[in-house]
């Protein structure tokens, strides 16, 4: 049996950064209460479960959407809502009957919580899972504390990983989904539109899965000019609303030398940018829709039948965290560059602000609390 004794100081209060659906954002005290935890030192956590002192979380673009937009599609803040999806730390506590892990050890968290009933997850498409509790995902409260129980099933090793990269596992995550369903394959042309961080850790996998050429859109120049730091050989388009989707079509062709992309990784949920993606691929190439957009769009419907382009989509991921954790360990994907600021948990506000201000520069926002290392 695993100890149930923590091994660190718990001497700071738990607190979280909550939003509610006035679009507030605050930071306050909130559970496992921290006298609680350094009282019963795991022995109350249910069975299977840890206790995990957080270090350092990302900002996600869907963290920004439901503080200030308050949903996305069905999902609805409707009442105080912790945030926060993207985290790493230590575990500090075990229930006994958890063997695989001890206090100590240093984890990334899976935030999904699955029914392991439903046909998904009995075939391993857990994503899809029918009663699905993602955590920072109304009604489920997120990460974004100081410390979480969370089912030790879930908390994936990282060994000596910094904490910071632990927590990008989770971006890394969706874009793997992503490259393993799109099928991209060495020499593919591939167009990844969008240079957030979901399109940048994309373009990051295209890189190393040998995909060439390589073209990158968005409509801020600097993000752009990241993108051609962390994949030098990336051909770099800077989209101009003004020009219609075949038009841009059209250029996003000729910087790729001519050669129509065979795939298109589509990281913005933009309805304009998947148009124009639709117009970039090649007879028979595929749109694969990472990112998440309005509840209805209208799409260029003649282009994609004329041309047999599929149209893809994706909804967050399965089984990715062992293979996530082997690349970024071996040094195949380096994400540190995509993290242009960090905050101390309780400056989190400011953090959020910073996450949201496109004038920022921001990419990726980072979140510690008492960090190490």
């Amino acid at each position: 049996m695993s100890s149930t004794t923590t091994i660190e100081t718990i001497s700071k209060p738990n607190i979280g950064v909550f939003t509610n659906p006035d679009h507030k954002l605050w930071v306050e005290e909130t559970g496992p209460k921290t006298d609680d935890l350094k009282a019963k030192k795991g022995e109350d956590l249910p069975e299977g479960w840890v206790t995990v002192a957080i270090k350092s979380t990302g900002i996600c673009g869907s963290d920004i959407h439901f503080w200030r937009n308050g949903a996305i599609g069905p999902m609805v803040v409707t009442d105080n809502h912790i945030l926060g999806h993207e985290s790493a730390g230590v575990v500090i506590a075990t229930h006994p009957s958890v063997t695989h892990l001890q206090t100590g050890d240093r984890v990334a968290i899976e935030p999904g919580l699955i029914c392991n009933n439903c046909e998904q997850c009995l075939t391993g498409r857990y994503n899809g899972c029918e009663k699905m509790r993602f955590l920072s995902t109304p009604p489920i409260d997120g990460l974004l504390r100081r410390y979480v129980n969370h089912p030790a099933i879930w908390c994936h090793k990282i060994g000596d990983m910094t904490f910071e990269n632990g927590a990008l596992l989770e971006p890394l995550s969706v874009a793997l989904a992503g490259m393993e369903r799109a099928g991209v394959a060495l020499g593919d042309c591939v167009l990844i539109c969008g240079a957030g961080p979901i399109g940048l850790i994309t373009l990051l996998c295209c890189q190393a899965a040998g995909a060439c050429p390589l073209v990158i859109t968005d409509i801020d120049e600097g993000r752009l000019e990241v993108a051609s730091k962390i994949c030098p050989r990336v051909k770099t388009y800077k989209v101009d609303p003004s020009l219609s989707p075949s038009d841009a079509g059209a250029a996003i062709v000729k910087i790729a030398g001519d050669v129509k992309p065979a795939i298109a990784m589509e990281c913005t949920g933009v309805e304009s940018s998947v148009a124009n993606a639709i117009y970039s691929v090649k007879f028979g190439g595929k749109v694969f829709v990472i990112g998440v957009g309005r509840p209805e769009m209208s799409l260029p419907f003649m282009r994609l039948s004329t041309q047999e382009i599929d149209l893809q989509f994706q909804y967050r991921y399965s089984n990715t965290w062992p293979r996530a954790i082997r690349l970024v360990r071996d040094g195949v994907i380096d994400m540190r560059q995509m993290v242009t600021h960090r905050f101390d948990l309780e400056d989190a506000v400011k953090a959020f602000e910073t996450s949201g201000d496109v004038k920022s520069g921001a990419i990726k926002v980072m979140i510690q609390s008492e960090i190490d290392s």
